[in-house]
């Protein structure tokens, strides 16, 4: 995935506009950039690159792979299918998120804080803070860390449930009680199951593009003529393409597969911090 780079996820800018800013890099938030990305979204993905995933040994239960898979390696194909989407990654912490009102509210007795006159001119909903960079202005949040919930805190009508450890409170499809504002994943209380995790954050994405009153979004790519033959459109999201476009997409992909698989995953094994000297 694109990293954008040291000086911010903004490039240095303090009138960065997102339309989506995922909050984890995790198998439930990349899935979620995946969907908001390749429908059209200018989506961000903030993550410091510490996924709980990473301390697995082996992923066994996860989808198409029969053997398992190097949990790290499944981390980085997701990254790079996200990026593949449009989505953009931002190798920091997020710190603060806050409604826009709520900036404005400050600004009025503070001018140095983030806030500019007409500032919900541009769509967004919220700013989002990050460690070490400028904020970012964005429509939608969603939110996929594991049980981090502390840079919610200003965000106000965000229910915050403690079960032991801290999760957010949604309905059934991922909403929280703040318009534009997700939670996906563990902090949603799903399963501590990648595959439940990555299928919520592909819920929560079709959610809020729902809820954008996106075209109905299909993940479809259909043999030439499976439409247009019995004298329909081409529904949105969809594609048809002919039999070499189809050889040369499976190629692609056998070629991919076979450059991922050949060494083992560079990174070392991690464990849980309190076992680390």
């Amino acid at each position: 995935m694109t990293d954008t780079g040291a000086d911010g996820p903004d490039g240095g800018s303090t009138d960065a506009s997102r339309d989506v800013v995922v909050v984890g890099g995790g198998v439930a938030g990349l899935t979620a950039a995946v969907f908001t990305a390749r429908q059209g979204l200018d989506t961000l993905v903030v993550d410091p690159g510490e996924s709980i995933l990473r301390r697995n040994a082996h992923l066994e239960n996860f989808p198409g792979f029969p053997l398992g898979i190097n949990p790290r390696q499944l981390l980085d194909r997701l990254d790079e299918q996200a990026a593949g989407a449009g989505a953009d990654r931002f190798d920091g912490r997020v710190t603060r998120v806050a409604t826009i009102g709520a900036v404005d509210d400050a600004a009025a007795d503070d001018p140095a804080a983030n806030a500019r006159p007409d500032a919900a001119a541009d769509g967004a909903r919220f700013v989002v803070e990050t460690d070490g960079a400028d904020p970012v202005r964005t429509r939608y949040v969603v939110a996929a860390t594991k049980n981090e919930v502390g840079y919610l805190e200003g965000v106000d009508g965000a229910g915050i449930v403690d079960r032991g450890k801290a999760y957010v409170d949604v309905d059934e499809r991922g909403r929280t009680g703040v318009d534009g504002l997700y939670a996906a994943g563990r902090l949603a209380e799903k399963p501590h199951q990648a595959a439940v995790c990555a299928g919520h954050g592909a819920e929560v994405a079709v959610t809020l593009l729902e809820d954008d009153d996106a075209p109905f979004y299909h993940d479809w790519v259909a043999p030439e003529g499976y439409f247009t033959d019995r004298g329909r459109d081409v529904p949105p999201g969809c594609e048809e393409i002919d039999a070499d476009e189809r050889r040369a997409r499976e190629a692609a992909a056998l070629d991919a597969a076979r450059e991922r698989s050949v060494e083992p995953h560079p990174d070392p094994q991690e464990t849980h911090p309190s076992l680390e000297d």
